[in-house]
Parts: C-alpha cells; sequence; structure tokens
C-alpha cells in the first residue's frame, strides 16, 4: 500500500479540531487516591484524512488499576505501617471507565465537542484509627465536559486553541458501601464527580517531519472556577507530545510524552495533605483504520517519573483503547 501522507493529515479541515475536543476529557479525577488518570492523548490516534467536517462518534475504554502506595517519589511497603495508623492506609483502586464522546465541526476553523464519562470504580482502604477495610463501588455517569475549538490562526490550520466547561453532572455525595466506614460519605476526590463547574483552556500544535513522520504537542489547563459542599478540586494541567509514523494506509504506531500536574485539593472536605503530584509518563499506541470512516486504537501509558504529595495510590500500567466513527 501507499505511504500516508501527514501533510494531508495535518491539513485536514476541521478535523483536528475534532481529536483535540475529545483530548480535553481526560479522566474524572481520583485525587485521594492519585491525581493520575489517563493523560494519554488517545484522540490524535484517530486523526486523519478522510473527513474534513460533520459528525464524529467515540467509545473510549480505560483500564487503571491503582494498587502502589506511594509518597513522594518511592513505593512505600503497607508491611511497615502499623495498625490501627494515625494516617489513612489506601489499598487498591479499579477503574473501569467508558467514555461516550460527540464532535461537530461547524466550519473549516471551528469544531464544538462533548464527552461523557462512565465510571465504574471499585475502592478499598483503612481509615484512620481503623483495623479492618472499606470498600465503595461506583457506578454512575461523571462531569460533563463540552469545548469549542478555533485553529484558523495559519494557513495550513495547525495552530490553534480550545476552551469550555466541565459540568458538575456527575455523583458527589457517594457512600461507603461496606466496612467500619459503610454509610460515611466517600473521599471528594473519588467521586464520580467533583460537583464543581471548571473552566478548561489549550493550545496545540501539530506538523510533519517527513511525508511519512508527524508530530504533535498540546497543553491544557483545567481551572476550578469555585468551591462546592466545602471542596474544591485542584488546578491541573496536563501535556502530551508525540510522534506517529505510517507504515501503511491503514496501520500507524506512535510513541507520546504525556505530562500531568494537579494542585492539592482545598476546602473542609478535601483530602489536601495526600492530594496533588507531578507525573511524566510515556504510552506507546498503535491506530488501525478498519474502514473509510471507522478507525480502532489502543495505547498502554507507563510512568517514567512521578511524585505525589502525602500517601497515594498509583498504577504501573494504563489501558486506553477504543474506536470512532466519522459519518
Amino acid at each position: 500500500m501507499s505511504s500516508f501522507h501527514f501533510s494531508s493529515i495535518f491539513n485536514s479541515r476541521g478535523l483536528l479540531w475534532i481529536a483535540l475536543g475529545l483530548l480535553a476529557a481526560h479522566p474524572v479525577r481520583s485525587l485521594a487516591c492519585s491525581a493520575c488518570g489517563c493523560s494519554v492523548n488517545s484522540d490524535w490516534t484517530v486523526q486523519g484524512s478522510r473527513a474534513s467536517s460533520g459528525v464524529g462518534l467515540d467509545v473510549r475504554y480505560e483500564y487503571l488499576d491503582q494498587s502502589d502506595l506511594r509518597s513522594g517519589e518511592h513505593d512505600v511497603n503497607r508491611a511497615t505501617l502499623p495498625i490501627p495508623n494515625e494516617r489513612e492506609i489506601q489499598q487498591a483502586t479499579l477503574s473501569r471507565n467508558v467514555w461516550l464522546g460527540l464532535s461537530y465541526a461547524a466550519s473549516d476553523t471551528w469544531n464544538f465537542t462533548a464527552q461523557l464519562p462512565v465510571i465504574d470504580r471499585f475502592h478499598t482502604t483503612i481509615v484512620a484509627g481503623d483495623t479492618d477495610v472499606s470498600s465503595s463501588r461506583t457506578h454512575s455517569v461523571g462531569d460533563l465536559k463540552l469545548l469549542a475549538g478555533y485553529q484558523g490562526f495559519s494557513a495550513m490550520q495547525n495552530l490553534g486553541v480550545q476552551f469550555g466547561l466541565k459540568l458538575p453532572t456527575g455523583r458527589f455525595n457517594q457512600n461507603f458501601a461496606a466496612g467500619p466506614q459503610a454509610g460515611g460519605l466517600l473521599d471528594r476526590g473519588l467521586q464520580a464527580g467533583t460537583g464543581t463547574t471548571d473552566g478548561l483552556l489549550g493550545v496545540f500544535k501539530s506538523g510533519s517531519l517527513t511525508p511519512s513522520l508527524g508530530y504533535f504537542s498540546q497543553a491544557l489547563l483545567d481551572q476550578p472556577l469555585a468551591s462546592r459542599d466545602e471542596f474544591r478540586p485542584g488546578t491541573s494541567v496536563n501535556a502530551n507530545a508525540g510522534l506517529r509514523y505510517a507504515v501503511s494506509r491503514w496501520l500507524e504506531p506512535q510513541l507520546q510524552l504525556d505530562a500531568h500536574w494537579e494542585a492539592r485539593e482545598s476546602g473542609e472536605l478535601a483530602d489536601r495533605d495526600n492530594s496533588g503530584a507531578t507525573q511524566l509518563l510515556i504510552a506507546p499506541g498503535l491506530t488501525i483504520h478498519v474502514a473509510t470512516h471507522l478507525d480502532a486504537y489502543a495505547f498502554v501509558q507507563v510512568p517514567l517519573w512521578q511524585h505525589v504529595n502525602g500517601l497515594q495510590l498509583e498504577s504501573r500500567w494504563l489501558l486506553s483503547t477504543g474506536v470512532r466513527w466519522r459519518l
């Protein structure tokens, strides 16, 4: 098959903003167990030259098993921690989330997107002073994200901005289901939603190094606009940079670096001491162009370096995989 030309990929009218708008909707925070969610730009994988406007549908599945207890830059051996303890000793958080995305390219330069997560999260912990494990199970929609994008700053349409809101559509009043804390309020950072409205603001740049090799860079700010019910999530910034290589018209391996920074929570219901982190991760991935309007993709993300505040749970790897239809 002939090579896929990246000049046509990144110059496609409107399509780049379809992907970028979806990118901004990274998964709901789980600050109490870690600021680490999926910071992979999985939507970059589905950019292509087969569509320049219209509607796009995206379904993405993410698997995240956070079972490594960490403090600062180091692992913490739970066996060395006495029980009961004056601090909470978290055990594990398993998240299996599905993201549903809808996008519309209204013109050459404007695009609008919406994304809604469906959260499936199981969490276990030993709360300070307890000797037994408490657990919770979340089955709920999360916070809806609405974004607009503009990419008319250059003739190549490879430089742009995006802006929008995260709306408080997810539950934030769930209780522990079992254990000593049964009936008590689950940490706000582990709820399906934050309860707050956040402003979103991002910028991106893409281009071609050779006809078969392209690059992409992006940064996105998530700024909570107010607190709610004695809780305010931390400001966060995600940044991605990567390369993709067109092996053929249907196969594109990719590699990206992902950086994530998140400030501490605040408010009476915040776990301020055990929230906030800085992370650098690497994510190899692959896109398969299944049909003219259908793409499938998968990424595996692993940490290169991370620093967390207090005691938090982290994962050794994360899987993000999905399909996208362009109508």
